[in-house]
This record gives structure tokens, C-alpha cells and sequence, in this order.
């Protein structure tokens, strides 16, 4: 399994925006589909946004995010990024990068089998 750890996250104001980043370690990185899903408190885990392994050629999003969030990754980097513009309040989570080995890229919680630990995102209005 792949190792990840998420960097980036703080407070913002509404409007703001943020770069989320996820380091993950080993060679295998560019054979994962990589996810980021966000748990606001009170709430069950949801998704976010996935880009497909190798060039991450396809990607998708929550409509939540369309058009607000770009998701990227950089094999050379082992790294994927989510890049978050026109925040909002309710966008406010912690936000975790996942890693998937589906046969097809898949937004489905439970195909994610490797997770980082977490970063904090709020904002404020």
C-alpha cells in the first residue's frame, strides 16, 4: 500500500482560496487512482473529486466543487494536488487523500484502501 500524508490545509475566508497537496511514497504512485473526500463534523465522509492513475487523463468532481476545485497530480513529484478557489463556509472539513487500485477510476469510498491522515480546511465568512 501506498503511503500518503496531506499538507496544506488552514483558515481562509470565504471566497479565499487554498492548495491542498498530498505526498504519497513508493514507486507504484502513478498506478493509483487518487481521491480527495472531505468529513465535515456531524457528517459521513464524501467525495470530493478523483483523477485517474497514470496521466490522469480523466477526472471528476463532486458537483459541490465543479467549477471551484482543479484536481491535479505530478508523478514525477509522487503528488497530487487540489487546488480550491471561490471558498466557501460550507466547504469546511478535514480533507483526506485517498488512494485506489480499481480497475476504473471510481469515486466509491469504500474502493479507497490507503488514506492520509487528514488536513484541516475552514472558512470563515
Amino acid at each position: 500500500q501506498v503511503q500518503l500524508v496531506e499538507s496544506g490545509g488552514g483558515l481562509v475566508q470565504a471566497g479565499g482560496s487554498l492548495r491542498l497537496s498530498c505526498a504519497a511514497s513508493g514507486r507504484t504512485f502513478s498506478s493509483y487512482h487518487m481521491g480527495w473526500f472531505r468529513q465535515a463534523p456531524g457528517k459521513e465522509r464524501e467525495f470530493v473529486s478523483v483523477i485517474s492513475r497514470w496521466s490522469g487523463g480523466s477526472t471528476y468532481y463532486a458537483d459541490s466543487v465543479k467549477g471551484r476545485f482543479t484536481i491535479s497530480r505530478d508523478n514525477a513529484k509522487n503528488t497530487v494536488y487540489l487546488q480550491m478557489n471561490s471558498l466557501k463556509v460550507e466547504d469546511t472539513a478535514v480533507y483526506y487523500c485517498a488512494a485506489a487500485r480499481s480497475v476504473v477510476v471510481t469515486t466509491e469510498v469504500t474502493d479507497f484502501r490507503s488514506w492520509g491522515q487528514g488536513t484541516q480546511v475552514t472558512v470563515s465568512s
